[in-house]
């Protein structure tokens, strides 16, 4: 019986392509309706360009007799399937209503179309055709190879300039860092980002390209510029489309050559601003966006271009998940398309860094949003970058295995990936111990500590570091000339008020000051009691049994000590303890009577045994230990103000008794304390953080 086929739509262009990797020819079939275009291969052309006949047995007679080629049913039919999928056919009769039909439902409601396009939603602005073929000539010397080889230069001798001025260009980087200067460079990043998409429209002219539209395109709602220039598949020389392709980062490089140049040349003032200004940006952006094939932007064309693969993208994506499939369960079906091993591998490993790169770029923007924008905005953006990149892939693939169950089923493999998926699993629902490490303090629960008294000298150091001293002993003897000054000039003062007060009776003159005498005597006496105390800091005493430690090794008598300074500290034996902070999240896990561990940085010391004592409730409000600061070292992120530090985030003080106290050093020392904390499933401690955070973002 012999298969009728439908009619090709008569607006559609066949035309020439560039030859394809095994060297056969190709073809360009555009859809000027929707300004598709789709590239088909040599037996494709030949079934296509007698197509008119609508007669299987007769093209394939035909193509055998006039070619070279040997096609079968299964050809045509694989091909006419192609173009009814694609909509290439003429509708029937009568099929208006049924098309429209279909269109409104693959188009769907408002919120069916955000959940399928909000990760790329194009807004067009202007229609630049008019424009770009008016100027386009005029513009002749920017591609010229003169202007090709200047800018070469000029981006060689600029980068060598600034490299020998490195820190001055850096630092002119670090004085942007406000709200003038972001603004500055977010205007600079949309000029520069317009020349970009000129670039590309300009280049396209050249070739004879129609520019339809040029606007901007909202990534994951972060605006980005477009121009369509799907036109260039009319090309019939692959380096005419490499070169629309690279055109706006050549054009970007261009701009960061020169401005680079002229940064190094330029004086100070605005214009050597302005200059920085292109020239960060354009390095940056290009580098980081542009370049990216992982993302549909230059990069990924040139890409796809240069290894002559269209749809890269979607090709390497279906290879992933056969890929997958076939590592899962070995069900022999063939791959996507007949590629050779080293390039189907590397499709493969290109797309899963795709799929990675995706996910943190888009989870780090809805993190950004979260943090310095519309927190409900970031939250929303999380969910759905969650469903779109892991649930929806993930729920459409399990579609697919439940399609091929009865050959899953059979399967060995299977079986063994089974095991192999519970027990991963099992990592993360089941608990298993944990251990929470921070930075911690070990230093002694009591310290009696020396300081140096005001205009003090050593008189005398009657220990060493190190030794022990007995409770009621000199720590140190002091002593100073003012002091000194003082005692002398107290004594002398109250014997003459004592002598003037005991010879009032016997003067009627000083009996009448004899009230007077008694109130200045006894403010000497007032003032005497404050020198003997003073003169008591001189000469400080040991409160209790212990050792002396951090005595300066280099103090010696005679020596001069400035106020304040530190002079030794008396540590009591056996009365060290840990003192440590844990964050909210870990807060929960942990409980008094919890066992712990301490190493020192130095890991010089013991290892102590430790037990957790206490657990403030309360977050504290300042950093009361700064050798457990970030910036000295610690774990604790603070922000310093007035010489306090104040934890960036809630923090909890946790206090640690050493059970082992015959081997704790009797001095301070900060390291590391690992706590053993309750038995936890990893999973349920990811669910519970997001969890927390959007009951706090919800008000409850």
């Amino acid at each position: 019986m012999t298969m009728v086929f439908p009619s090709l739509r008569e607006e559609l262009d066949l035309l020439p392509g560039p030859r394809l990797p095994d060297g056969q020819p190709s073809w360009t079939l555009h859809d000027p309706v929707r300004n598709l275009f789709f590239q088909i291969d040599w037996p494709s052309f030949e079934i296509l360009s007698r197509w008119a006949w609508r007669d299987a047995p007769r093209i394939l007679t035909a193509i055998g007799r006039e070619t070279t080629l040997q096609l079968n049913s299964g050809d045509v039919e694989r091909l006419a399937s192609f173009l009814l999928a694609n909509q290439l056919f003429q509708p029937p009769t009568g099929a208006a209503p049924r098309l429209a039909e279909a269109l409104r439902k693959k188009r769907g409601n408002l919120a069916q179309w955000l959940m399928h396009n909000y990760l790329f939603i194009r807004i067009p602005l202007v229609r630049p055709d008019v424009f770009l073929g008016r100027w386009s000539k005029r513009l002749d010397p920017l591609f010229s190879r003169t202007f090709l080889y200047l800018t070469v230069l000029a981006g060689v001798f600029g980068v060598f300039s600034v490299s020998q001025q490195w820190g001055r260009f850096t630092s002119t980087l670090v004085d942007m860092i406000s709200w003038q200067g972001l603004l500055a460079y977010g205007l600079t990043l949309i000029g520069i980002k317009t020349l970009h998409e000129l670039g590309h429209g300009f280049t396209a002219k050249r070739f004879g390209c129609r520019i339809p539209t040029m606007g901007v395109a909202l990534l994951v709602l972060w605006p980005v510029a477009y121009t369509d220039t799907n036109d260039v598949w009319k090309l019939t020389r692959r380096s005419q489309r490499l070169q629309v392709a690279a055109a706006g980062i050549a054009t970007e490089l261009a701009i960061a050559a020169w401005a680079t140049l002229a940064w190094v040349w330029l004086p100070e003032g605005w214009p050597k601003s302005v200059a920085f200004l292109l020239s960060s940006t354009t390095w940056i952006s290009t580098i980081a966006i542009n370049a990216s094939p992982f993302m549909r932007f230059d990069g990924y064309f040139l890409l796809s271009d240069a290894l002559q693969l269209p749809n890269l993208h979607e090709r390497s994506f279906a290879l992933a998940r056969w890929s997958l499939r076939e590592g899962l369960f070995a069900l022999g079906e063939p791959p996507p398309e007949s590629l050779p091993a080293n390039r189907r591998t590397g499709m493969i490993l290109f797309a899963y860094a795709t799929w990675l790169y995706r996910l943190v770029l888009f989870i780090g923007i809805a993190v950004l949003v979260y943090q310095f924008f519309i927190k409900a905005i970031g939250i929303l953006l999380f969910i759905v970058e969650v469903g779109w990149f892991i649930m929806f892939p993930l729920l459409k693939e399990l579609r697919a295995w439940r399609e091929r169950w009865p050959t899953i089923r059979s399967s060995r493999r299977a079986r063994r990936s089974v095991l192999l998926a519970v027990g991963f699993t099992a990592l993360f629902i089941v608990p298993w111990p944990t251990r929470i490490s921070t930075s911690a303090l070990l230093r002694p629960q009591q310290a009696f500590v020396v300081y140096a008294p005001q205009h003090a000298r050593i008189a005398a150091l009657p220990h060493e570091d190190g030794s022990f001293v007995k409770a009621g002993a000199l720590l140190i003897a002091m002593e100073s000339p003012d002091l000194q000054v003082r005692t002398a000039q107290i004594v002398a003062r109250r014997g003459s008020l004592s002598w003037q007060s005991a010879s009032a009776g016997f003067d009627p003159e000083q009996r009448r000051d004899w009230q007077v005498l008694n109130a200045q005597l006894a403010t000497a006496n007032a003032e005497a009691r404050t020198i003997t105390a003073d003169t008591l800091r001189y000469a400080p005493v040991a409160p209790y049994d212990g050792i002396l430690r951090d005595l300066d090794p280099d103090l010696q008598a005679g020596d001069w000590v400035s106020e304040g300074d530190v002079l030794a500290r008396l540590v009591p034996e056996g009365s060290q303890q840990v003192i440590t902070y844990v964050n909210d999240e870990d807060l929960a896990r942990i409980a008094p009577g919890d066992r712990a561990l301490f190493a020192n940085d130095g890991r010089d010391g013991p290892i102590l045994r430790l037990e957790v004592v206490s657990i403030d409730r309360d977050a504290s409000r300042t950093l009361n230990e700064p050798e457990l600061a970030a910036e000295f070292g610690g774990h604790v992120q603070v922000r310093e103000r007035e010489g306090i530090l104040f934890p960036e985030r809630a923090i909890y003080r946790v206090q640690l008794k050493v059970t082992d106290a015959t081997r704790a050093p009797q001095f301070a020392w900060r390291g590391q304390v690992t706590i053993a904390s309750e038995w936890e499933a990893p999973g349920m401690r990811f669910l519970r953080a997001a969890t927390n955070v959007m009951l706090r973002e919800l008000g409850f």
